[in-house]
């Protein structure tokens, strides 16, 4: 890149920021990106606009096509969306070919029985069975888009597994209370690709099969404006850059690069998509288009300061790093709304604070500013973030004695083998903890009350002593005595280090019909046109988020709008219309 995106002053960069720079600068060079057919001659109408090309646009866009609908794609990107940069983790169950491989035993009735307390209720029971039912098939569907799974089971609990392993208990599942409802089952079916180029393979994957079924696609489009008539949507109206004109290749780097370090590195990823913003602004010329239908596959709003301050609440604190790209602005919502339709659970966010791996330090107890119990140490990094947001002012620490803290030691070179958790884990075995040979003292060196964690950490050994195990219901062959010292206390607090960071994301977004997809009004009628998936709309992951399952509900909720779309564009054939192109 040239010495121009560097003016300024220069940041005080962390190792772990310099190394995401260097990884992902490379990334881009090597990374492919989804091919538009712009060249092809545009028609003059289409069956069916999404707007959004990530998991769930392309999952709306590929059914919509295998069903004959005349598609058209627009998204503000490349496509791929934040999807791309996930970790590419599909949570599927039930008993697909994987799962029976690695020999896990699980039925859709067992995983309806764990999802239902994550959904609680967000949507109804049955939505959620069918969820479950087809979850199998759903696999084997995204095999035929190109995606690739493997039934290597991952013997220890860990937030991203290494590229030895790729299926995993990427949620709660063997968790207190979670496990007293089902029987726990890995369900998290990461996508076959090294290293952190999962979530990329998978999308791209989908994306350019849309794309092979006659799928058209147009980048660097923002859709702006819904057409309405009679209360029915009919089409949209877009700002869209052709990528190959003058400006095109520096507006794919500035972009590519700053939409990762966005999420890892803000001043800078903020000042590169300011310039690929400017060269968009100069480029851009307005489009308008009609349709018999409209899916919204915009993504969250966690980009988005004015609807993050008005929702957010504690999840607005400024030591969570937004996860997401610079599309998760809210529009895909917004554009519902100004239909007629209403958002719920904007209030639901999902922030992450992974303990493992190294999975000893499950061993460990945790404890707010206190010295009170957090939550039992096993369950999902979102679970622990939440309780300790809401309930312990953000702050934590993890407590750990000599014989957990060596066990930890030796499972690094196995276990933190993705080049993101190198940095993490060299900051917790160094700078990122404290030492003592007393709990008093540890608890002095921490800022905690000693009496508060002195009793924490007798009821914890005092349970595990006796038959009643730990008060806190961690599992069992996680409960280790803390009695040899010297102790340590790791800070897990949401204000914490470059080196050891905590995302968030937005869970809400628009009320759907269920069973098509639809956005609803507040009368809870369907509004004719227009339909919402993955982030934009209610989900099975709308209450709380486990790995996997924000990709999953995008999966499904785009097979079934788009599926829907389509069959009411063959009832209901609109007549020929012009593409008004403007300056």
């Amino acid at each position: 890149m040239s010495a121009e995106l560097w003016c300024g002053p220069v940041p005080s960069w962390s190792f772990v920021q310099f190394s995401a720079l260097l990884i992902y600068s490379s990334v881009i060079r090597r990374s492919l990106m989804v091919k538009s057919n712009v060249t092809v001659k545009p028609q003059n109408d289409y069956d069916v606009v999404i707007v959004g090309f990530g998991v769930a646009g392309a999952s709306a866009a590929i059914e919509a096509a295998d069903s004959g609908a005349r598609v058209l794609v627009l998204d503000r990107g490349y496509g791929g969306g934040a999807a791309a940069l996930s970790g590419g983790v599909i949570y599927a169950g039930g008993g697909t070919r994987y799962q029976q491989a690695a020999g896990v035993q699980d039925s859709p009735q067992n995983m309806f029985n764990y999802l239902r307390q994550e959904a609680n209720g967000v949507v109804s029971d049955e939505t959620l069975r069918h969820f479950c039912e087809t979850s199998p098939a759903m696999v084997d569907w995204l095999e035929q888009q190109g995606a690739q799974f493997q039934g290597t089971l991952s013997p220890y609990k860990a937030s991203y597994t290494a590229d030895t392993h790729y299926l995993y208990y990427s949620g709660n599942e063997t968790a207190w209370p979670y496990n007293l409802e089902a029987v726990p089952a890995a369900r998290g079916h990461r996508q076959v690709a090294k290293g952190v180029k999962s979530g990329h393979t998978l999308t791209m994957s989908l994306c350019q099969s849309a794309i092979a079924k006659g799928v058209e696609f147009k980048p660097l489009s923002r859709v702006s404006e819904l057409i309405i008539e009679d209360g029915a949507v009919v089409g949209v109206v877009y700002r869209s850059m052709n990528p190959d004109d003058d400006g095109g290749d520096s507006h794919r780097k500035l972009s590519k690069v700053g939409g990762k370090l966005g999420n890892w590195v803000p001043p800078i990823g903020a000042r590169l998509n300011a310039k690929a913003e400017k060269l968009w602004e100069k480029n851009a010329v307005e489009v308008s288009v009609r349709a018999n239908a409209v899916i919204l596959a915009a993504g969250g709003f966690v980009l988005n300061s004015e609807m993050m301050a008005k929702h957010a609440g504690p999840f607005q604190d400024p030591g969570l790093l937004p996860l997401g790209t610079v599309g998760d602005d809210g529009t895909g919502i917004n554009l519902g709304i100004s239909a007629g339709g209403v958002a719920t659970n904007l209030d639901r966010l999902a922030a992450w604070r992974f303990l493992s791996p190294p999975s000893a330090f499950l061993e460990g107890v945790t404890v707010g500013p206190t010295g009170a119990r957090i939550i039992n140490e096993d369950v999902y990094g979102a679970r622990l973030a939440e309780v300790m947001i809401t309930e312990h002012q953000g702050q934590g620490f993890l407590i750990l004695d000599a014989k957990s803290w060596k066990k930890a030691r030796g499972q690094v070179r196995k276990q933190c083998r993705q080049a993101f958790q190198f940095p993490q884990t060299m900051y917790l075995f160094t700078a990122g903890h404290k030492k003592a040979d007393t709990l008093d003292a540890l608890a002095a060196k921490i800022g905690v009350p000693p009496a508060g964690l002195v009793q924490t950490v007798r009821a914890y050994n005092d349970g595990i002593a006796s038959t009643s195990g730990d008060p806190g219901h961690k599992a069992a062959g996680l409960c280790t005595a803390i009695e040899q010292g010297p102790f340590r206390a790791v800070k897990i607090s949401i204000k914490n280090s470059s080196l050891y960071p905590a995302t968030v994301f937005t869970l809400g977004g628009l009320r759907v019909d269920e069973s098509s997809g639809h956005v609803l009004n507040s009368a809870d009628q369907p509004i004719s046109g227009i339909y919402a998936v993955g982030r934009c709309a209610i989900g099975i992951c709308s209450h709380s988020y486990v790995s996997g399952l924000s990709l999953a509900d995008g999966v499904y909720s785009g097979r079934r709008a788009g599926a829907h779309a389509a069959k009411s564009a063959q009832l209901r054939r609109i007549s020929p219309v012009q593409e008004v192109t403007g300056t």
